[in-house]
């Protein structure tokens, strides 16, 4: 072999060579480029997952909405600011016990098991009025929803009737239905709806049952929860004629039998 075709094949090589190197270093920027542009989408996807989830924890949830909400859908047969006054009674009636109570609480269903039958027969008989005042306080000291929806279930029986919802109120009270403090099981429609086949008025009532499961009345719920609020009392069940606490025999607490409760109301209608 020439001196001159060794040179023309080393430099050949020395080019090959050359290119092979060029070639290697594009794939090894394009490989890098790859793994940042992951890395990248990574770090994106973390971030955004985690704004997503402060915006998820930061955002009000149904009820607390509800409870914003300016424009309020209030049941029949109730008066007042955001239909928070529910009076139920005859017109003849002079006057009027306040009556206080939390859907979920354990002493107001203790209050209707012995009394409530007691009070529906006084104001049938036109004795006084009832003015209910719903609270929802139970549900926030356990971050529950069942006070509220039961209040907003009462709301749709309300709109039947006020006898559906005296009836109604009993029934959610009652021993068979009424759960546990600890168990927030009014916060299912569907047991609120089986509670209120026991009513007549409610009974495979189509319209009722919709109310229930579309929360119609869950704004109006969170406005009475607030009226109760609003109200200064500390407790359920507070009765109250004109201005002043109806107690048992203890001076203190709401009477919890029919005796201590006729004692009560009749000097109450007295004074």
């Amino acid at each position: 072999m020439s001196k001159r075709n060794s040179q023309a094949n080393k430099a050949a090589a020395r080019e090959r060579l050359r290119a092979e190197r060029e070639r290697q270093a594009k794939k090894d920027k394009a490989r890098r480029q790859i793994v940042v542009g992951v890395s990248i989408v990574g770090v994106l996807a973390v971030v955004g997952a985690a704004t997503w989830g402060v915006m998820q924890l930061n955002k009000p949830s149904h009820w607390e909405a509800a409870k914003d909400a300016k424009n309020v859908t209030a049941p029949k047969n109730t008066s007042g600011e955001n239909g928070t006054t529910v009076v139920i009674g005859k017109s003849t009636a002079k006057k009027t016990l306040e009556l206080y109570e939390d859907s979920r609480c354990p002493i107001c269903a203790t209050f209707e098991q012995s009394v409530g039958e007691t009070v529906h027969k006084d104001v049938d008989a036109g004795k006084y009025k009832i003015k209910y005042v719903g609270a929802t306080f139970i549900d926030n000291a356990s971050n529950g929803e069942g006070s509220k929806n039961a209040l907003s279930a009462l709301g749709a029986a309300l709109n039947v009737s006020p006898q559906a919802f005296l009836d109604y109120k009993f029934a959610l009270y009652s021993a068979k239905y009424h759960p546990e403090e600890t168990d927030d099981k009014f916060k299912d429609d569907a047991y609120l709806i089986k509670i209120a086949d026991t009513v007549d008025a409610l009974k495979g009532n189509q319209a009722f049952q919709k109310d229930v499961k579309d929360g119609t009345y869950d704004n109006w719920a969170m406005k009475m929860s607030a009226a109760f609020e609003k109200s200064g009392v500390q407790g359920t069940p507070t009765l109250k004629m004109d201005g002043k606490p109806l107690t048992g025999s203890d001076g203190k607490n709401a009477p919890m039998t029919a005796a201590e409760f006729n004692t009560a109301i009749t000097a109450a209608l007295k004074g």
